[in-house]
């Protein structure tokens, strides 16, 4: 449950931004590339790369983009000429009776076989449309939005793939702190295995250190598949090919960083974050719609022309063209245009309590994430400190063992106690690093600050 705790709160942050089914984007990609039998270094700057790259997520905003795009050329399309041209040629007969002209003296009543040729350019074009101008303004705003989406994404993807890589760096601490209790607990039984043969301590001291020495290597392997695991989320968020192995080579030592201040945070946060900014630009666009639905009672005005040439063959054709303005008055539409702009007007509402709504989270997030900084800063001094005196209990007891002052149950509960403080003090660490990476995330800035967190390699 430590170990997950960071991980839940950024699936959380990206649940209440982009929606309950849409947050699962951010753990998948479209994977490049074919594995190779070497196993690869990754560092955390190689893989936020990779993620931006192949990241479900954030191909999923990009396309939602275009599509954004699309519509409003759409909607464009309205206020701009359409030009087209054709040409035509046809023989055609007429039977004059089908019309009723059957009695005209001297006038056959099959008229042909004759020849019609035509060729024929027209344009059409819209002077006033109060409508399809909101409506392509709204769309304009659409394209905004989805744009600061887009951007936001980006965030999303390297908040989720810092926290992916965190968790398997921590797991791999993990991994290596359970190998060296392994080889203590080994050691500790050999060495209640000769002291029994020299007959200095009971059999039951050797039934407790073989006991302890399996426990914590039951733990190695729970640590090492945890920790595959975690390396197999994070190569399937970065699309790393499927089957590549490769090592990390960063770790995010501890390094405290100065207070930072709530009211400078929220104002960073509302300038930078890039989700309210898209809802935003959503609400401007809704209201532009309710606006166009309103316009479906203004009269239109529209140019249609055509010019070309007619005739029985090209060669006899002669010039024509055709010029007209239309004035187009709406009367009565049956409540049409109410009920367009009720349903607009409805949506461009729910936009609106979403936005106030988001502000509230915002500054929620600030708040909470400014409390888990602090917190998870005290919290790793005191995990620290909680480390290095269990190791001095353990020295303490092992010495007393090997003396005969005591039996290895003192040792066997150092042990426990070196172990307990170890798993506190990973937790802690990174649960710290990745409380810093959330503080960014809520104040939009965690592109900046991701970088500044890269030091160091594992050793």
């Amino acid at each position: 449950m430590k170990r997950a705790w960071f991980l839940l709160a950024v699936a959380g942050l990206l649940q209440a931004q982009e929606g309950s089914g849409t947050s699962s984007f951010f753990y998948g990609s479209r994977p490049s590339g074919a594995a190779t039998a070497q196993e690869i270094p990754l560092s955390l700057a190689t893989a936020i790369d990779r993620g931006l790259k192949t990241n479900l997520g954030l191909i999923v905003a990009e396309q939602r983009t275009r599509a954004a795009r699309g519509a409003r050329d759409i909607a464009r399309s309205d206020l701009l000429p359409d030009i087209s041209a054709n040409m035509s040629q046809a023989s055609e007969q007429i039977n004059l009776a089908a019309f009723g002209f059957s009695s005209f003296p001297g006038i056959a009543p099959i008229v042909g076989p004759f020849s019609l040729f035509d060729i024929r350019g027209q344009v059409s074009q819209t002077l006033f449309d109060r409508q399809a101008l909101d409506r392509t303004k709204a769309r304009a705003s659409d394209i905004r939005a989805s744009e600061l989406q887009t951007r936001d994404a980006r965030e999303a993807v390297t908040l989720v793939v810092t926290a992916l890589y965190l968790q398997a760096v921590s797991g791999a601490s993990r991994v290596e702190a359970a190998r060296a209790q392994v080889t203590t607990a080994t050691a500790l039984y050999n060495q209640a295995s000769e002291f029994k043969k020299a007959g200095t301590v009971p059999a039951i001291d050797v039934l407790r250190a073989q006991v302890e020495m399996q426990s914590r290597q039951q733990k190695l392997i729970t640590f090492e598949n945890d920790n595959a695991k975690q390396k197999l989320r994070l190569a399937r968020a970065i699309g790393l090919p499927d089957g590549q192995l490769f090592r990390l080579t960063n770790e995010i030592p501890y390094e405290p960083v100065q207070a930072v201040s709530l009211e400078p945070a929220m104002q960073r946060a509302f300038a930078e974050r890039k989700d309210y900014q898209s809802l935003a630009a959503r609400v401007e666009s809704a209201r532009l719609s309710v606006r166009a639905a309103g316009a479906g009672r203004l009269p239109t005005l529209e140019f249609n022309g055509d010019y070309g040439a007619i005739g029985r063959s090209p060669v006899s054709a002669h010039g024509t063209y055709t010029a007209r303005v239309n004035l187009h008055v709406p009367i009565f539409q049956g409540g049409r245009v109410k009920g367009e702009m009720e349903e607009a007007d409805a949506e461009a509402r729910q936009l609106e309590a979403q936005l106030d709504d988001l502000r509230g989270r915002i500054a929620f997030e600030v708040r909470s994430a400014l409390l888990d900084l602090k917190a998870a800063s005290e919290r790793v001094e005191v995990s620290r400190s909680a480390a290095g005196l269990a190791r001095q209990q353990e020295t303490q007891a092992r010495d007393r063992f090997a003396a005969g002052v005591t039996n290895n149950l003192e040792v066997v509960q150092a042990q426990s106690a070196v172990a307990a403080s170890n798993e506190d003090y990973i937790s802690s660490l990174y649960g710290y690093i990745v409380a810093r990476a959330s503080l960014a995330r809520a104040t939009g800035e965690i592109e900046k600050i991701i970088p500044s967190l890269l030091t160091g390699a594992i050793k």
